[in-house]
């Protein structure tokens, strides 16, 4: 039996596109940068808006403190019976740097091309928005909802959700459900709607080299002393081997080869590695020889320098051997590595291969694992059915190469069944200038979601 939507929420999602397109506006106006001392008002400005906004709906709903930013949460319970629903989002966003790169402000929603255009508009206010107006037609339609639905929106997940599981642990009755809902993900492209049924976790590490005391004269003293900015490359260049493998031991432990299945359904997926690089700005795509661009993008851990400094930055020259160069390492996992033994094993091998005649420290810190959702949950099959209803055709199963903390909390801490039902699109620019969401995708998504709710009431 193939799933429609409600004709009914279909005429009321319809009928309000330009108040919800209105109100994103509104969303991104509010610069929610939580990276920002300077923007913490403004943070907490749009928890409290997100509270408001679920109170006119007819939720019940509160501002949770936290050690940090404050949770939104929401609840209606009026379904005795029926599952319990957890939305999950964040109304945090990235900073919107470099500025000048915008072709319209970051922080004012324009709309050009079907598509609105600013920071925050699918990472993640658009998406939480498309819940609120989905719980909105159910209960503007029928008085009711489907099922019980709780709604957590945080304020920290731009920063890693640092305060995220000690909230948890603190507010835990209020997360107690039967399956969780998050929004924050992407499509594999405009035509293939898609459901995210792994994320990859993630661990840090920044890396001091020391030299002399003090900068020193490349005159004087070049050809005797290390250059600690030559060392730093030095044991960076060897994490890699040629073909692009980590070369630490131990790194790979817990990681897992394809099965076919998997496989076959990554090469069914249409990939041009020469367009995907021209639209990345490289010549060519690198990563693991042998294997296959997406599997490298989703499946296989990498290991990453994200910054390195040292020495002389001003104008003209300055000819000094540096006194110490710096580095910033990430690795993004998968499967069943533990973040606690890839933090060790890297850390280790970057002291073990550290030049003589440098003095090495390395701090190390972030424990977010991977997660692997279950395809044959039935939640899943549920947000299978209203993907189809509300984009035509069979999503595939794609995973993200990013890091989603709470998704891991949830995973880890509540054994909470989830499923990722984003509909951003690879080309959104998240985290980069000219952020956007195509609003086919956003107005989809909306009805989407109605349609979710109808189906996960049937678990």
């Amino acid at each position: 039996m193939t799933t429609t939507i409600d004709p009914t929420l279909t005429a009321y999602c319809d009928a309000h596109e330009g108040a919800y397109l209105e109100e994103l506006k509104t969303w991104i106006a509010c610069p929610s940068v939580s990276a920002d001392p300077e923007r913490r008002e403004d943070v907490r400005e749009c928890c409290e808006r997100l509270v408001a906004r679920m109170h006119a709906i007819g939720l019940s709903a509160e501002l949770l403190e936290t050690d940090g930013n404050p949770l939104a949460y929401g609840e209606w319970l009026g379904a005795p019976g029926k599952p319990t629903m957890l939305i999950y989002g964040h109304y945090d966003v990235q900073p919107a740097d470099p500025i000048d790169l915008w072709h319209s402000p970051p922080f004012e929603g324009s709309v050009r091309d079907g598509k609105i255009f600013g920071r925050g508009s699918v990472d993640d206010k658009g998406q939480v928005l498309m819940h609120l107006a989905a719980l909105e037609a159910h209960l503007k339609t029928r008085g009711a909802l489907p099922l019980n639905v709780k709604v957590v929106i945080e304020g920290e997940e731009e920063i890693g959700s640092p305060n995220f599981e000690a909230a948890l642990a603190k507010y835990r009755e209020k997360f107690v459900a039967d399956v969780g809902v998050i929004s924050d993900t992407a499509v594999y492209d405009e035509n293939t709607p898609s459901l995210t049924v792994s994320v990859r976790g993630l661990v840090h590490w920044e890396i001091t080299v020391a030299g002399p005391t003090a900068d020193a004269h490349s005159g004087y003293f070049g050809g005797i002393i290390k250059n600690p900015i030559e060392a730093l490359a030095e044991m960076i260049a060897g994490l890699k081997d040629a073909d692009g493998r980590v070369a630490v031991p131990g790194f790979y432990d817990g990681v897992h080869e394809l099965s076919p299945e998997a496989r076959a359904e990554l090469q069914a997926l249409a990939f041009d590695e020469a367009r995907e690089a021209r639209f990345l700005g490289v010549e060519k795509l690198a990563g693991e020889k042998q294997r296959l661009p997406l599997e490298r993008m989703w499946h296989r851990p990498t290991l990453e320098c994200n910054g390195i400094w040292g020495g002389y930055q001003g104008p003209g020259q300055k000819t000094i051997i540096p006194s110490a160069a710096h580095a910033k390492l990430s690795a993004r996992l998968v499967g069943d590595q533990d973040p606690v033994h890839v933090r060790r094993v890297v850390r280790d091998y970057l002291l073990a291969h550290a030049p003589t005649g440098v003095r090495v420290s390395i701090k190390d810190e972030g424990d977010v694992g991977a997660v692997s959702l279950s395809r044959t949950h039935k939640a899943v099959a549920a947000a299978a059915r209203a993907m189809k209803a509300g984009f035509g055709k069979d999503p595939v199963f794609i995973g993200t190469g990013g890091s989603i903390g709470p998704v891991v909390s949830f995973d880890r801490i509540l054994k909470l069944p989830q499923v990722m039902v984003g509909v951003g699109l690879p080309d959104d620019q998240i985290h980069a200038p000219n952020e956007k969401f195509d609003l086919k995708q956003f107005f989809g998504g909306i009805k989407t979601m109605a349609c979710l709710y109808d189906e996960l009431a049937l678990m």
